[in-house]
């Protein structure tokens, strides 16, 4: 089914999503424990396998392999996705990524992540995410909208209205930081970088204006 020129492409692709995740994780072990216990990186691999076979209409073993991927890493992502290059998955569990979502280069994103649709309808209806993008943990996306380039989705954030590019976006619904009071109950105050990182990584407590 796959030639020799898919396969040297997927041992291109393999060798940068490891340098990816010893990038973007400290804790990232020797290559064994890579290619052991990194289910993140599992999933994408066997999604990339699944994306090929849909494209080549051979769709139910498209959705077998991601049914596979689902039940051994926590990972649910459509074959019909379009995913670029060196994402990055942490830790995985619970991340589900819907039939028409794009996610672009060089994107991290954390446990409980979801890009979602908000209806369903035919055509586009999920999210589309630019490179650069970070999506923490249990990050809400839903519906055809754009997460631009650089943008920053905080913890449980729920954005169902666009998101501009090297925008820092938190809450629910998601806001820009810069509208949105992290501490001191909404009193003038100014939010600093670790207000920013708490609520970025892991949800915090906000209050609105």
């Amino acid at each position: 089914m796959f030639g020799s020129s898919l396969l040297a492409a997927a041992r291109r692709r393999v060798g940068e999503d490891l340098a990816a995740v010893r990038e973007r994780d400290p804790a990232a072990g020797n290559l064994l424990v890579l290619l052991t216990c990194y289910p993140g990186l599992h999933a994408l691999w066997i999604y990339r396998i699944a994306h090929l076979c849909w494209e080549r209409d051979h769709t139910v073993i498209a959705r077998l392999l991601s049914q596979f991927a689902r039940l051994t890493t926590g990972v649910e992502i459509h074959p019909a996705a379009e995913i670029g290059r060196r994402v990055v998955i942490d830790h995985g569990i619970g991340v589900v990524i819907g039939s028409t979502a794009e996610v672009g280069d060089d994107v991290l994103m954390y446990h409980g992540v979801t890009l979602g649709n908000r209806r369903p309808t035919d055509g586009k209806r999920h999210p589309t995410v630019g490179d650069d993008v970070m999506l923490g943990a249990n990050a809400t996306v839903l519906g055809p909208i754009e997460v631009g380039d650089g943008a920053t989705v905080g913890g449980a954030a729920v954005v169902v209205e666009p998101v501009d590019p090297g925008t820092t976006v938190v809450g629910n619904p998601a806001r820009p930081v810069e509208k949105t009071h992290l501490v001191n109950d909404g009193q003038d105050t100014t939010d600093t970088a670790a207000d920013v990182d708490r609520i970025v990584c892991d949800g915090g407590e906000r209050t609105d204006d």
